[in-house]
């Protein structure tokens, strides 16, 4: 009699311990992690600073010393239109930071059908003053606290540009009114690669095709314009024709 007696306390004092384990195990199984990787590219090539002559739509020939861009407010939408929203969602692409080109975070697991994404820093964040990491000033790309931060810089040389030093200078900012350049990009991930409705790690590949930057949606020739420091109609243009650039090429299990 006394042996059952034992077995019930036992039990009792051991059962808590195996609810924390399968606890435990349950909340690890509902979450995963994603990665999202950026590739650079131009004519399907990866982009090579300083090195290489490309030659773009018009027939004109440029080299790149620099090419960064903000992505934020990175969301997950599920097939029940549940979103994700990365906390604190600010990064900045710098081709010569290879580091930068990556965005890892956990998600909760789900049956995941789109991304998406801004290009550039939302206007709250454009008006909060100083700011750390990413958004630092010292990266180079904030111009004062009224025109805000640079969503895009690219930074090169042509001999078609009829700038000084046949420069190209691309700062491409604004994020009030009609000179918004912020932009949205929503990427399908369905039928290109494993779902995201197991567990498990995934990679999303994008590659920024640059080549869109001269005429996705609005003809940009470095003959005419080789310049473009300051919000207006030539900055919009610019970033509804980079909006365009971004394609999901893979997903990675």
């Amino acid at each position: 009699m006394k042996i059952p007696v034992l077995l019930r306390i036992l039990c009792y004092l051991i059962s808590p311990f195996f609810i924390l384990i399968v606890t435990a195990r349950v909340k690890a199984q509902t979450n995963s992690s994603v990665k999202i990787t950026f590739i650079n590219t131009i004519a399907s090539l990866p982009v090579v600073i300083d090195s290489v002559n490309y030659t773009n739509c018009w027939n004109e020939t440029f080299t790149l010393h620099q090419l960064k861009y903000y992505i934020s407010n990175i969301c997950l939408k599920t097939t029940d239109k549940k979103m994700f929203r990365e906390k604190n969602s600010y990064h900045l692409v710098n081709e010569e930071d290879n580091a930068s080109k990556s965005i890892s975070f956990i998600i909760p697991s789900d049956n995941y059908t789109s991304l998406s994404f801004m290009i550039g820093v939302d206007s709250l964040k454009n008006v909060s003053g100083a700011q750390t990491d990413a958004l630092d000033p010292l990266n180079g790309m904030f111009w004062t606290w009224n025109t805000g931060y640079i969503m895009f810089k690219l930074e090169g040389n042509s001999l078609q540009s009829n700038s000084i030093d046949h420069r190209i200078e691309y700062h491409i900012g604004g994020f009030a009114g009609t000179n918004n350049t912020t932009r949205k990009v929503e990427l399908n991930l369905t039928g290109i690669g494993p779902s995201f409705n197991n567990h498990g790690n995934k990679e999303i590949i994008i590659q920024t095709n640059i080549d869109k930057i001269w005429n996705a949606k609005h003809a940009i020739k470095i003959s005419n314009t080789a310049v473009c420091t300051s919000p207006g109609v030539l900055a919009s243009a610019i970033a509804d024709n980079y909006s365009k650039a971004f394609e999901i090429i893979k997903i990675i299990p």
